[in-house]
């Protein structure tokens, strides 16, 4: 068997396109991969479907944001407590129960809106119930990805990979949504994201996993939260990845709820003009994410995430300022690209970086970051486009991005010496001269 170390270093191997989708080389991945790819595509036909039913129903800004805190704030809340329980359980059981609920959540949405009967009441309550299900589903996911692959050496790569899968489905999720919007009902978009969980549920399944028992030593669940804080907590690198996203997801993300007042106000445009610059953003993030599948390394990413925090701001900037819809498309693809670069690169060392019996509870700060923070955002967002407008609000976004890209780009040093110990012990860098190492500890 081979050791962690020469693992690690066996994707330097090999070239060209065997190298870059190296991790559809194990078979519960390639699972996962065919059967997540067809629910993505209805879970970004409803996001798309949703907004438009709210501002279709209201043309309220303020209830876009409401709706968009909705769905996300219980992910704020019980994602740490989802990250203990994903480390003390079998993490399949888990997402096969999140994406059963998550398809009976859809099939009630659909049901509701074909009938013509729903009201934004019902909305939020069924928002509320998917923000309930990521918060179990997106730790559990995450710390999941290190099982579909045998070898270490290709988690990177597969979770590029599947930064490349939830974009694909980015671009063509929104495009067909508002296709179908604009011929018929929202509630057709919920009806086919419903029946799509089908296609994942079975792939987890047909899975063939190792048995392997979650250690809790006696712990306690409150002991393993305060376990989780304390680690998370104590690494540098983790903890400034953290802050940096939860800044990028209260200050840039929610623009997604603003995109209907742009479609129709801005662009004087409807469902498919919103679709398209959805679209847009799924186009910027799938070139991006590509970008990173054909990476032989986690080597040299930590530079990226502040350049992708700084393409986001400077995309949403310039998108706010344009009143033309194919320069909106284009800041679109840009904000889209630099979003994906930063998103899938953090996600990569995190994963890297985290003790195994960790992964669980990191993962769901990460997911408290990435999307519980969101909920404040959309509110905060909803709330300044009601009082000066969406374009100024994306503008201030931007800027806001930006800033936090240039700090943590100030911190780059301290986080690359904390990193570069573990790397070594993985045998990702090689390890350097004991005087080396001393010289460096005491400059």
């Amino acid at each position: 068997m081979a050791t962690e170390s020469q693992a690690a270093t066996r994707p330097a191997q090999t070239a060209g396109i065997s190298h870059a989708w190296r991790a559809l080389r194990h078979r519960n991945f390639r699972l996962f991969f065919g059967g997540q790819t067809i629910s993505l595509i209805g879970t970004w036909m409803t996001r798309v479907a949703t907004s438009w039913l709210v501002y279709r129903l209201t043309k309220s800004a303020l209830l876009l944001g409401t709706v968009g805190f909705a769905g996300q704030i219980p992910t704020f809340l019980l994602a740490p407590i989802a990250g203990v329980i994903v480390d003390r359980i079998d993490r399949r059981t888990v997402l096969v129960w999140t994406q059963s609920l998550a398809m009976i959540q859809s099939l009630l949405l659909a049901a509701l809106t074909l009938s013509h009967r729903i009201t934004i009441g019902e909305i939020l309550a069924l928002s509320a119930m998917q923000g309930t299900i990521n918060a179990f589903d997106m730790p559990g996911r995450q710390s999941f990805m290190i099982h579909m692959v045998e070898e270490r050496a290709d988690l990177s790569n597969a979770i590029a990979i599947n930064s490349s899968m939830v974009n694909t489905a980015r671009l063509i999720g929104p495009s067909l949504a508002g296709i179908i919007i604009a011929a018929s009902n929202e509630g057709w978009c919920f009806l086919i994201d419903g029946i799509s969980y089908i296609a994942v549920i079975f792939s987890l399944l047909m899975m063939r996993l190792r048995h392997e028992k979650q250690e809790t030593h006696g712990a306690t669940m409150i002991e393993q939260l305060r376990q989780g804080w304390v680690y998370v907590g104590n690494s540098l690198p983790i903890r400034s990845i953290l802050a940096l996203f939860a800044l990028l997801s209260l200050m840039g993300w929610p623009f997604m709820v603003l995109m209907p007042i742009f479609a129709a106000d801005v662009l004087k445009g409807g469902a498919n003009t919103q679709g398209f610059l959805m679209g847009a953003v799924g186009v910027g993030s799938l070139i991006s994410a590509l970008a990173l599948v054909v990476r032989k390394s986690v080597r040299g990413l930590t530079k990226i995430i502040p350049l992708g925090a700084g393409i986001f701001g400077a995309g949403l900037i310039a998108f706010g300022l344009s009143h033309a819809f194919w320069l909106s498309m284009g800041m679109m693809f840009v904000a889209g690209f630099g979003m994906m670069q930063g998103l899938t690169t953090s996600n990569t060392i995190l994963q890297t970086l985290v003790d195994e019996k960790m992964r669980g509870r990191v993962m769901s700060y990460y997911t408290m970051a990435f999307v519980g923070m969101a909920p404040f955002g959309s509110l905060l967002a909803g709330a300044m486009a009601h009082a000066i407008g969406a374009p100024h609000t994306v503008i201030i976004s931007g800027v806001a991005c930006i800033l936090g890209g240039l700090w943590f780009w100030m911190r780059l040093p301290r986080i690359r010496k904390e990193i570069r110990p573990i790397y070594e012990k993985l045998g990702i860098v090689p390890a350097r001269p004991d005087a080396l190492v001393k010289k460096a500890a005491e400059s």
